[in-house]
């Protein structure tokens, strides 16, 4: 195993650099994104969370399935986009609530399929697909779904909380394999019941009345580090985490590891006192959860393995997102 080859390969991947652009767009939002005043949580994080009253905050999330996917498989696709905005309610502290759709194809069975893997999904998750548009004569296929959620105001679990000296930890369902045909999909849900399935996603909503966590985000297209990068980047902070304290399906390459977009996956941050508690209840829904590293405050992400400490992202040099967050 070649250290300088897996910080390398986690600098260059795709589903990190992809990000850059968001401050672009953050830039051109930036003077009206809180025009209403009631906006609690915007760009940097899994949902943008508004105040609604009645100490409570309305989750909203938007996700796009990437084109080379719906190449392979447009069932997968369909539903594994109920898959990743359910998981970014939850990255929240959230309850999923409901869901609308934008679908552009103009081939019926390609339609087909698509809605196919939907209904799966929503029957899977228990959240409803209750609207949305349709482009039926597009020379293409895309799919993009968005989400709403609810979420206590006290509770909400933002990616900009990470404080110096939390733990960092990492918690995914090992109980999985690559979903056939695809590369960088760790499926962990298909074969699930929904119970098994929706637990995991409640018991985020648990952790977050608890008030166990200053931060979370759900792993993602960027992958495990790249996605805690994410969050550090969000929280203006740094970390040093342990490579082989990473929880780790037996016999998978670190490399092609860090490139998987796991089906139930978060990376958290916590105060010390609570984490044995944190990581109980994620082991109780069959989540692996462990500590990888601490929080520092020197705006740099480090990884270290026996005797070798590199950096991964140096915040104060370079960007993932490029920006700390809006509130």
């Amino acid at each position: 195993m070649d250290f300088n080859e897996i910080i390398e390969s986690i600098r260059t991947f795709k589903g990190v650099t992809r990000k850059h652009s968001i401050a672009d767009v953050r830039k051109k939002l930036k003077d009206t994104y809180n025009i209403s005043g009631k906006v609690q949580l915007a760009f940097g994080d899994d949902a943008a969370a508004i105040d609604i009253g009645n100490n409570l905050l309305m989750l909203m999330a938007t996700d796009g399935i990437w084109g080379s996917l719906m190449d392979i498989n447009p069932w997968w696709s369909g539903y594994c986009s109920i898959l990743v905005n359910v998981n970014d309610i939850a990255a929240m502290g959230g309850i999923p609530m409901g869901m609308t759709n934008v679908l552009s194809s103009s081939k019926p069975e390609i339609t087909q399929e698509i809605m196919d893997g939907i209904n799966e999904g929503v029957k899977k998750f228990g959240v409803p697909m209750v609207g949305g548009h349709t482009h039926p004569d597009t020379p293409y296929e895309a799919l993009d779904v968005a989400i709403s959620g609810i979420v206590a105001k006290e509770d909400v679990l933002p990616s900009c909380g990470a404080k110096k000296d939390d733990d960092v930890i990492v918690a995914i369902d090992l109980d999985g394999s690559v979903y056939p045909g695809t590369e960088i999909n760790w499926d962990t849900t298909s074969d699930k019941s929904p119970k098994y399935v929706q637990d995991q996603i409640r018991v985020m909503n648990t952790i977050a009345q608890k008030h166990y966590v200053h931060a979370c985000k759900d792993i993602s297209n960027p992958g495990i580090v790249g996605t805690l990068g994410m969050l550090l980047e969000a929280s203006n902070m740094g970390a040093s985490i342990e490579l082989d304290e990473i929880p780790k399906p037996e016999g998978m390459d670190w490399i092609k590891w860090f490139m998987m977009y796991p089906g139930s996956a978060f990376v958290l941050t916590a105060p010390p006192e609570n984490t044995d508690k944190l990581v109980k209840l994620l082991e109780e829904k069959h989540i692996c959860a462990n500590t990888i590293g601490k929080v520092t405050d020197n705006h740099k992400l480090v990884m270290s393995h026996k005797n070798t400490t590199k950096t991964v992202f140096d915040f104060s040099k370079e960007i993932i997102m490029g920006f700390s967050e809006d509130v």
